[in-house]
């Protein structure tokens, strides 16, 4: 399963060379991954306020490719690599369209609110793995 999320670069996300500044590939990875679970009806918001559960980037390898320019259509995918007790292990590719220009692997941690770990509630790992 991938998800695929649009989006368009903005001149902020620019820096004075006019491409992509490097660490905003991560803030494009981590809407796109907010987009992917609210899509698969996961309320991060309420399982913090219910269960107390929060996710955490516990991992970042990552592959700047290409460089993304001021005003580029971007596609970011996402795609569910494991799923384990406590963590899922997730592959994202940035795109303008065929062309991957950013790649990472990204390892997520399920925690309690005091920042134990903690299994992944069934309704969750449900989700994530339909």
């Amino acid at each position: 399963m991938t998800h695929r999320h649009t989006l368009r670069v903005y001149y902020e996300d620019t820096d004075l060379a006019g491409i992509v500044y490097y660490a905003n590939y991560l803030k494009f990875i981590e809407r796109a991954r907010s987009e992917w679970v609210r899509g698969l009806g996961v309320d991060q918001g309420r399982l913090r306020e219910e269960a107390g559960i929060v996710f955490a980037v516990r991992r970042v390898e990552a592959d700047y490719l290409r460089p993304a320019k001021f005003d580029d259509i971007l596609d970011v995918e996402t795609t569910l690599v494991t799923l384990g007790g406590a963590r899922i292990v997730l592959r994202q590719e940035v795109r303008r369209g065929d062309e991957v220009l950013f790649a990472a692997v990204v390892t997520l941690v399920c925690l309690t609110a005091g920042g134990q770990p903690a299994r992944l509630p069934a309704e969750i790992r449900a989700a994530l793995t339909t």
